[in-house]
């Protein structure tokens, strides 16, 4: 189907209103994927006017993004031909542009999240292969997570499964809901597993015993609490939405792979692999970083015994 676009002409400072509204929609019209331009629609004052343009492709096509392009691209000639200025608005252009921005700002929301978790793992965990491993770990989820919904809402590979009618483009939101909250559940997971593994390390086991031992301990926690966010997102998959519907596999698929895949086996396998070298941190590093007690260490060491004023004195005496 079609998406038309809604043209506004401001014929205020125009000569001759209805005719600079007349020639902006006759240039307009002869835009190569234009098929149809409306009579123009004039507000009580008559310096207002309104048409549609409607283009040959769908309002998701990139053929429409492009003619949205060209059309303001050659505003300028245009207006100066009309006399009177004009914009492109409508759902379909609103949707474009909300789409542009929104992938404008997805490289800096990403680079922002992933060096917040990378700086705040570093502090908890004083290494610097382990929070550079789980950001890695995190984008292979995000993009995993969004090849299974192109692979299902866009290709239509098992659309019938999931009640899908239509398929198209997936929604330019659908990579900001995805960063923003699988990074939450991803860097919780990684905060359960890791802290335990750190935990034995510190205690003084070989590395490849930390791993085995920390996820021996803190694997049933990661799979309990992931079981429940795929039930919880999975529920939305049974919605007549298709925005709702294409939320929940998006976020089930990437919990999921999350869990299961990353936190459950690639990382025990990397810090096995790694061994000292993942608990790494050079000494200038050490000394300037905050310490953050995560293990309870402090806790654990016995307090030394207050010395009462009377015992000094007696020792001294």
């Amino acid at each position: 189907f079609n998406g038309p676009l809604t043209v506004v002409v401001d014929a205020k400072d125009a000569d001759d209103p209805k005719a600079a509204a007349e020639t902006v929609s006759e240039r307009i019209g002869g835009t190569e994927g234009v098929v149809s331009v409306s009579p123009a629609q004039f507000n009580e004052s008559g310096d207002t006017a309104v048409f549609s343009v409607v283009p040959a492709t769908a309002p998701t096509g990139q053929e429409t993004k492009d003619l949205v392009n060209t059309i303001r691209g050659d505003r300028p000639g245009i207006e100066s031909a009309a006399g009177a200025t004009f914009e492109v608005t409508g759902t379909t252009a609103m949707n474009i542009d909300v789409s542009e921005k929104v992938q404008s700002a997805l490289v800096p929301y990403l680079l922002v999240v992933v060096g917040l978790a990378v700086i705040l793992l570093l502090v908890v965990f004083r290494s610097v292969l382990v929070p550079l491993k789980a950001a890695v770990g995190f984008l292979l989820s995000v993009l995993a997570s969004l090849g299974a919904v192109v692979v299902v809402f866009q290709q239509g590979h098992g659309a019938d499964l999931l009640g899908v009618e239509t398929t198209g483009p997936i929604m330019s939101l659908m990579p900001i809901f995805l960063v923003g909250i699988v990074f939450g559940l991803a860097m919780d997971y990684e905060v359960f597993l890791v802290s335990r593994m750190r935990e034995a390390y510190v205690r003084g086991e070989r590395p490849a015993q930390a791993v085995t031992s920390g996820f021996e301990h803190s694997a049933r926690v990661v799979v309990a609490a992931a079981l429940i966010m795929i039930a919880v997102f999975s529920g939305f998959i049974g919605d007549s939405d298709a925005m709702i519907k294409m939320i929940g596999f998006g976020l089930a698929s990437a919990v999921l792979l999350d869990a299961f895949v990353v936190r459950m086996a690639i990382v025990p396998a990397v810090l096995a692999l790694l061994g000292e070298r993942a608990w790494w941190l050079p000494k200038w590093l050490d000394r300037i970083l905050p310490r953050v007690d995560v293990e309870g260490e402090a806790l654990a060491r016995p307090a030394e015994p207050e010395t009462r004023p009377a015992e000094k004195d007696l020792t001294r005496a």
